[in-house]
């Protein structure tokens, strides 16, 4: 996200809208500047510069919706509600860079902030998360901060290489030196030179080239397959993996000499469903990406969100950008009946299916509490009120299982005990119950 730069007229006209947005890109420092303008207000930026124009909609029933203008870092945005999450998640969306992380909650709001002032030094950086967090996302935001920003970003994916090619890719060779070597590479350190590496799924390089990789970090020089003088490089090293390394290496699968190496400052991404107040920005940011230019972009509903929050995640922000990609053109092939809104009927997730034709018959008793849309089809919103009401029930009977134990509920399910927070706050809004301990969980927070 962008610095902001507004006026005091636009921050009483938006306020709190403009006050969350400032307070977000507040944590994250200054990546260059945004201009924020209200619809009345004169333009008095250049029209390559950065701008969102902000408009509430009025009694003439304008509805909530993101308008690109021609150059690709200039929005309209109308809204309804400047105190909603959903008018914040798009005012975020719209103020960051392509490419940039995304984040509103604190815990990603600190590992941002952290990761800016890692930017400064050249120590190495290790990433850990599950697959699809965006360490690659975050690696690149190290190094545009970084003094190295002018030099080359060079990522390599470990697990995808050829386990044979994998020592020629990284370090280069001589022509000659193998069988179809008819000419010299550099390789991927000296393609780095002078800028900054990124080792992905580190955990799966070969325990043998290991040894090598940390002779390269310690001597800070290469020596190409088929050389005989090493080659020095000025590389400033990051790693990321998705699996434990101490694990692996307490196992034998990775060198324990090269993980100190590698380990000097550990940074942390915790799985979206962890993340609860990143969700509604990604998803927004997730449609500016994949709206074709020249298109509105769909305002996504509050019931849409609701159901996004909702979800486990299991794929993480790549599972979302699918959700939201099918999302985008189910709303469009209904363009008429969704008014261009994203709603609950056009949000599939990869199990849904699933979900719902393993347990539906057991959801006969939650019928009567299930949320009504009449502006969706009843099929439909059957689906939603199942994956919700699935969702609660589970909830319902660990939290009863637990005596009512927040903690011990969390621990069970595999979750947060802030997520459960989050996810007991969601139902409350939604009108479900589901028994003593769980309208308790509810309304008192849960025992700890």
């Amino acid at each position: 996200m962008n610095g902001l730069e507004f006026s005091n007229e636009l921050a009483r006209q938006h306020a709190p809208l403009v006050q969350k947005a400032g307070a977000v890109a507040a944590a994250l420092g200054e990546q260059g500047s945004i201009r924020l303008r209200d619809v009345r207000e004169p333009q008095t930026v250049s029209s390559s510069a950065a701008c969102v124009t902000l408009e509430r909609a009025g009694q003439r029933g304008e509805k909530a919706m993101i308008r690109r203008e021609a150059n690709a870092r200039r929005f309209h945005i109308t809204y309804h509600d400047p105190a909603s999450e959903t008018s914040l998640a798009a005012l975020i969306a719209c103020t960051t860079q392509p490419g940039s992380p995304i984040a509103a909650g604190p815990e990603s709001l600190s590992v941002l902030a952290l990761a800016e002032r890692l930017a400064n030094s050249d120590i190495p950086v290790l990433i850990n998360g599950p697959t699809g967090t965006g360490k690659e996302v975050l690696s690149r935001f190290i190094h545009e901060r970084s003094p190295r920003r002018n030099g080359p970003f060079v990522a390599v994916n470990c697990a995808a290489m050829p386990e044979a090619m994998l020592e020629a890719m990284l370090f280069g060779h001589i022509k000659g030196a193998f069988t179809g070597a008819t000419q010299s590479a550099e390789g991927f350190f000296r393609a780095a030179h002078g800028g900054t590496l990124l080792l992905d799924e580190i955990a799966e390089m070969p325990i043998g080239l290991q040894a090598k990789l940390l002779r390269a970090l310690q001597e800070g020089e290469v020596v190409p397959i088929g050389a005989t003088q090493p080659i020095k490089v000025d590389v400033r090293i990051l790693a990321a993996a998705n699996r434990d390394l101490p694990t692996e290496v307490a196992e034998g699968r990775f060198r324990a000499d090269l993980y100190y190496r590698l380990n000097v400052f550990p940074l942390a991404l915790c799985p979206l469903r962890e993340r609860p107040e990143d969700i509604a920005p990604l998803a927004f940011a997730l449609m500016l990406r994949h709206t074709p230019q020249g298109q509105d972009v769909p305002w996504i509903s509050e019931a849409a969100l609701t159901m996004l929050r909702m979800h486990g995640w299991p794929g993480n922000v790549r599972e979302l950008e699918n959700v939201m990609r099918r999302a985008l053109l189910l709303a469009d092939a209904k363009d008429q009946a969704s008014g261009g809104e994203i709603r609950p009927e056009h949000i599939h997730f990869d199990r849904a299916a699933r979900l719902v034709a393993a347990d539906a018959p057991a959801f006969a008793d939650f019928a009567s509490q299930a949320p009504s849309d009449d502006a969706a089809p009843a099929s439909v919103t059957r689906l939603a009120n199942i994956v919700q009401i699935s969702e609660a029930r589970v909830i319902a009977e660990t939290l009863a299982a637990c005596g009512g134990n927040r903690v011990a509920a969390a621990r069970q399910l595999g979750i947060s005990e802030r997520t459960l927070r989050y996810r007991l706050a969601s139902y409350r809004e939604a009108g479900l119950a589901t028994g003593t301990n769980f309208s308790q969980g509810i309304s008192a927070g849960g025992r700890r």
